[in-house]
């Protein structure tokens, strides 16, 4: 299945232009920011795989969270969301929408503050976007560690290093 972020993006586009028509980008942002959290609420989350529940009673569940942000216009992109099963990507979509990538760090040991300081700003210059690090601890990469921003990743660890050095001496 392709990449949450990559699926989000078209969607996260739209919802950004008709922000910008309709000259409402707060109210937008709002109402993406309060059905996003919405939506990431497990219990939320159950409602909408659940077959029982309709589009237009979790359209109107998250849509209500943000009152009336984004208008008739917010309320129809949630629908459209809804009618194509997309409900679901709503975080994915607003953290498009507010220009910040959630990072994914895997390393092999505890990053330094300074390091990770250097490794957001390369990764803001980079992306072109504010970047939001999570951090965790691999200790079967060795060394070095793997970064995953949507759908770029980046494999720096000492084990991938080895895995591609074999296989390119695999194939000589």
């Amino acid at each position: 299945m392709a990449d949450r972020a990559t699926i989000a993006r078209p969607y996260a586009r739209a919802a950004f232009a008709h922000a910008q028509a309709s000259k409402d980008l707060a109210g937008w942002s709002k109402l993406l920011g309060a059905a996003a959290e919405g939506a990431a609420d497990s219990r939320v989350a159950r409602l909408i795989g659940n077959p029982h529940v309709t589009g237009e009673e979790l359209v109107d569940l998250l849509g209500g969270l943000s009152g009336k942000a984004g208008g008739d216009g917010g309320r129809n992109f949630l629908r459209a969301l809804a009618a194509n099963r997309r409900l679901a990507l709503l975080p994915y979509i607003a953290a498009q929408v507010e220009n910040v990538v959630d990072v994914e760090v895997i390393a092999a040991q505890k990053i330094a503050a300074p390091q990770e300081k250097k490794l957001a700003a390369a990764l803001k210059k980079r992306l072109g976007r504010e970047v939001r690090m999570h951090t965790r601890i691999d200790g079967t990469l060795l060394g070095g560690a793997i970064v995953r921003a949507g759908d770029l990743v980046i494999d720096g660890s000492l084990k991938g290093r080895l895995e591609r050095l074999g296989s390119a001496l695999q194939n000589q």
